[in-house]
């Protein structure tokens, strides 16, 4: 049981709230656009997460094994304090692969001919911040593939709308991101790594960050009024802007320690409603 929990707590499972949600808001609007409401793949494009995720946070958690050996934060990890060997994590990560591209196999030929791309994206987050400070933005780009992936297991076309949401998702995560890495600076600043708190300071950092959340919020309202929604989706728009920019009120320059309680509870809250009110808007 304990070595279960301990992968599970390699990969952050509870952290797929964060992409999840937005997920179901592309596939429900493969619903909206087809009348399809399709059960089986419903289930296959939450194991797809599920399977991508895992590979992606095991892969990055091999990857900085001996950098986050040497940062007091991140030491207690996994696979820095053993309690996952090398080996296992090799396997585990493979194991979610070879799961993620099955279950695509059985989605649609476009999904399937797709998935290796978005493997390749969602995987190259860990390689991203030993050569560009752009890293954030660049895990934003693998959760962003959520929305639009979602939205394809059903039509196997692009749309405008799925795309939208595609980039709230972008925006939305790297500004958390930003924020999240703050913790980081001094340690990435020896170790050589990137990242815009590195090359920025924490001032012009939260200054990106909040302009990032700007443009997310821009584009969720953008996205409701191209789709021409009404009440639910406004209801949900509102508290997922708000608790966007809760977050900066509580979080400045020199009062970082309430990081973790931004990034792992508020945004994961702000997904889920966000999500429950634009399917509510959907489906009602």
């Amino acid at each position: 049981m304990n070595k279960i929990l301990n992968f599970f707590s390699l990969v952050k499972f509870s952290h797929t709230i964060f992409a999840l949600p937005f997920a179901l808001i592309g596939f429900f609007l493969a619903y909206e656009k087809t009348q399809n409401l399709d059960i089986k793949i419903l289930i296959f494009v939450i194991f797809c997460m599920v399977f991508a995720r895992n590979s992606a946070m095991a892969f990055n958690r091999f990857i900085d094994r001996k950098i986050d050996k040497k940062n007091s934060r991140t030491k207690k990890r996994e696979i820095p304090s053993n309690k996952i060997s090398e080996k296992s994590a090799i396997f585990f990560i493979i194991i979610n692969i070879l799961l993620f591209f099955t279950t695509t196999f059985f989605i649609n030929k476009m999904v399937f001919f797709l998935s290796p791309i978005a493997l390749i994206i969602i995987l190259t987050y860990s390689y991203s911040k030993r050569f560009t400070f752009l890293c954030h933005l660049i895990l934003g780009l693998a959760l962003a593939l959520s929305p639009i992936g979602a939205y394809l297991t059903i039509t196997e076309k692009f749309d405008f709308l799925p795309l939208i949401f595609s980039f709230i998702v972008m925006f939305w995560v790297s500004g958390f991101d930003i924020i999240y890495s703050l913790q980081d600076e001094n340690f990435d600043k020896k170790e050589n790594l990137h990242s815009i708190p590195v090359s920025f300071g924490k001032k012009k950092s939260l200054q990106i960050s909040f302009i990032f959340h700007i443009i997310t919020s821009f584009l969720v309202i953008y996205a409701g009024i191209f789709a021409k929604y009404n009440n639910f989706y406004w209801i949900g728009a509102i508290i997922f802007i708000a608790l966007l920019f809760y977050q900066h009120k509580i979080i400045y320059e020199n009062n970082l320690e309430k990081i973790n309680i931004i990034f792992f509870s508020k945004n994961g809250i702000a997904s889920i409603i966000f999500a429950f009110f634009t399917i509510m808007e959907i489906i009602i």
